[in-house]
This record gives structure tokens, C-alpha cells and sequence, in this order.
């Protein structure tokens, strides 16, 4: 069997926010990749990798997946952080990867095979007025999508107003509540009018609301028959969706928050969410998700792994893999990118009407043309002062809105 010999960490994408690890082999031109992307904090992965992970991994068998795993899980003593489930996802992919390429065969073809032909994806439509938005609507109709995720200007769009006071604090977008309960039913009110109730609507209210707004809203979405609402809660108040599903049929999507094993199990066991969100990567790898995806098929309850807009293609298809393989697969999140970041990664998933494809490459079947990837970079010294934490909006009053 193949050891390892070394993990390799390689920053691209125009800003270095996309981190593709490389496990090498000692076995001639055998190696794995895999995603260990975090937009906010890129360098924290690397160290992680660099410092903990990687000399742990030198010199074992890369057969041991889940030994390895459990190995990385428990290596920094705390655990259940998304920076080291990030690093250990990355790892986690790679190791699929040579253990695909070893056997000759596609990764689904090792998780089970296939159980699906393609895999259907949403899109996301966004727009600052009705107008805009029922146009992006209609083209990805035209583009074959039957599941559209539909926001009023972003994330809280429906709910932004001026702000009539000076505040202590820096500056933020202002969210009122009351405006945004108001707003997303009224949205959805007009796509159905336009659009009919055949075409699949989802909306991410990204914790935005109160505990008790966001009841309210799930109750007031009830007539549209949304695919599903996302995050319609704080990750702290999870127990709320037992009150949410005692007063509203609208179905529930939650997860992309989650880097506790026991977050998602009550939720999935006790029926209270109808998809599980969580990145792979952000989940500690394929590993950990494919176990996540066998409870939930045991209880009724669907997959819809988090990609969104900052997410590499080397996570995409570790997702799509996943998502060949498990009959508890619900819908795949898309994004898109763009020639040259596709051209860095050959053998990337490719979108048809709507739907993701795999080759039947061995592994994963992606590679990183590293070349390519490193002329992404537009300011490589910019990786020097890197900052980009998360944008936050605030209450009129000034409190912060915790996603």
C-alpha cells in the first residue's frame, strides 16, 4: 500500500481564499487533493496542515482513512472546530482520492455506486427589485434548473432600512425585522403569480430573525410551498424548530453552521428539519458526511450540502460524489465558476441543464494544473496582510445580527 510522504498546501483563486491540499504518495505519480478553502481565515487551515496534521500523516498508510481520521479528529486534544475540520476535510478528500485512483474507479463507485444518473441542482437568483429578480428567476428556469433559490438583495434583502441615528459602533447595513417578515411572503406571492406553484422555490433567511420572527415567517411562506427555508435559526437556537414544526408545513434546511457532531442528530432523529447543510469540507470530509447522509436516510430526511459563491471546485465534486452514491440525497447547492478558474481544474464537474456530471475518471477524477492555478493569484503579496471576515448587519438599535 501507498505511505505518505507529504502534504502539500497550495493557496489560487484571485484572492488566495482557495486552499487545495496534495497528499503525495511514495508510489510514482500516485497523489490525492482535496478542499480545505476558508475565505475568512485561510492562513489559520495552513497552519493547522503545516503544524499538526501533516507530520502525523508522513509515513502511514494512506489506505487507513479511517484511522486517520479519528487520528486528526483527536490530534489537537479540543476538537470540533471548523478550521480543524476544514484541514482534516481536505486531507479526508485526498485520501479518497488515492484510494479511488488505487482501486481504478470513480469515488461513488467505492461509496456504493451510482443510485442517480445526474445530480439535480438549485440555482440562486437574487434582485434589488421584484423586477430583477423574476428575470434571474426566468433565465435559470430557461438554464433547465427546477429548484431556484429567490432573495430580495442578498442575505436580509426585504429588511434593510436607512439608519436615522449616529451609531457608537462600525459601520453595518441596518436589518428590521418587522419590514423583512413583511417583504419575503409578499416576494413570493409575485414569483407564484408570474412562475405558477410547479417550479421550486428556496429562500435562505440566514438567522436574520428572532426566534419568534422566525416562526412567524415560516407560518406566513406556508401558501407559496417552498422546497425548503434555510437557516431559519442561530445554530444556538436549534430547539426552536420543534415550535416551528408544530405550526408550519414549510420544509426546513439547516447545517451549514454546524462543526459539532451531536448539532445535526437531535434535529435529524427527531424529524424537526427536513436537508442537512453542511460543507463537506466544513464536516471534516467525505467521511464523516457519508455516515451523516446514512442517519438521515434512516429518519426521512434529505442532503442539500453547502456549497456557495466562495467554494472551489474541488469540494463541488466531492459533494457530487456524495451525492451518485446516497438515496438520502434532497438537492445540490451550484456555484459557478468562471474559464480560467475551471481551466486550473480539469476534470471539474460540468453543469447541464441544470444538473452536475461526473467522468468516470478514478478518484475524485479533478486535478489542480498548479501553473494554472498559481497566475490566479492577482496580488500574491496580498496573501501577506490578508483580511476578510464576514460582513454583519446590525438591529436599528445597533446590536449585531449573528449568522
Amino acid at each position: 500500500m501507498a505511505k505518505i510522504t507529504a502534504v502539500k498546501c497550495i493557496r489560487t483563486r484571485h484572492d488566495g481564499s482557495w486552499i487545495i491540499l496534495k497528499v503525495m504518495t511514495d508510489q510514482d505519480g500516485l497523489y490525492g487533493i482535496g478542499s480545505a478553502s476558508d475565505i475568512y481565515q485561510p492562513g489559520a487551515i495552513v497552519s493547522i496542515v503545516e503544524e499538526l496534521l501533516a507530520p502525523l500523516l508522513i509515513g502511514r498508510d494512506a489506505s487507513q482513512i479511517e484511522d486517520l481520521w479519528q487520528t486528526m479528529y483527536t490530534s489537537g486534544y479540543w476538537r470540533n472546530g471548523s478550521t480543524l475540520h476544514t484541514a482534516m476535510g481536505g486531507i479526508d478528500m485526498a485520501l479518497w482520492d488515492i484510494k479511488g485512483k488505487e482501486a481504478g474507479l470513480p469515488l461513488y463507485q467505492l461509496l456504493g455506486g451510482a443510485v442517480r444518473s445526474a445530480i439535480p441542482c438549485y440555482a440562486h437568483a437574487n434582485g434589488t427589485t421584484y423586477e430583477e429578480l423574476e428575470e434571474e428567476v426566468a433565465s435559470y428556469q430557461e438554464q433547465g434548473f427546477g429548484v431556484i433559490r429567490c432573495q430580495l438583495g442578498g442575505y436580509g434583502g426585504g429588511g434593510f432600512v436607512a439608519s436615522h441615528s449616529p451609531s457608537k459602533f462600525p459601520s453595518a447595513s441596518v436589518f428590521d425585522e418587522a419590514s423583512y417578515i413583511s417583504a419575503i411572503p409578499g416576494m413570493f406571492e409575485k414569483l407564484r403569480v408570474r412562475f405558477g406553484m410547479n417550479l421550486n422555490f428556496t429562500h435562505d433567511v440566514h438567522e436574520h430573525l428572532t426566534p419568534s420572527g422566525a416562526v412567524t415567517l415560516s407560518k406566513l411562506l406556508d401558501p407559496y410551498r417552498l422546497f425548503f427555508v434555510e437557516d431559519l435559526l442561530q445554530s444556538e437556537h436549534t430547539d426552536w424548530y420543534r415550535r416551528v414544526k408544530g405550526t408550519s408545513i414549510t420544509p426546513q434546511a439547516v447545517g451549514e453552521l454546524f462543526v459539532h457532531p451531536q448539532e445535526w442528530l437531535p434535529l435529524v432523529k427527531n424529524r424537526l428539519i427536513d436537508f442537512v447543510r453542511m460543507r463537506v469540507s466544513k464536516a471534516g470530509g467525505i467521511t464523516p458526511c457519508r455516515k451523516i447522509a446514512a442517519v438521515c436516510e434512516a429518519f426521512g430526511v434529505r442532503t442539500a450540502w453547502q456549497e456557495g459563491g466562495e467554494n472551489d471546485p474541488v469540494n463541488q465534486i466531492a459533494a457530487a460524489h456524495l451525492d451518485m452514491a446516497i438515496m438520502s440525497f434532497g438537492v445540490q447547492e451550484i456555484n459557478h465558476f468562471r474559464t480560467e478558474e475551471k481551466e486550473a481544474f480539469p476534470g471539474h464537474a460540468v453543469l447541464e441543464r441544470g444538473h452536475l456530471k461526473l467522468s468516470d475518471k478514478p478518484g475524485l477524477g479533478i486535478d489542480i494544473d498548479e501553473s494554472k492555478a498559481k497566475v490566479l493569484i492577482r496580488d500574491p503579496e496580498s496573501l501577506k496582510t490578508y483580511h476578510h471576515p464576514y460582513k454583519l448587519d446590525r438591529k436599528p438599535d445597533g446590536t449585531l445580527i449573528r449568522p
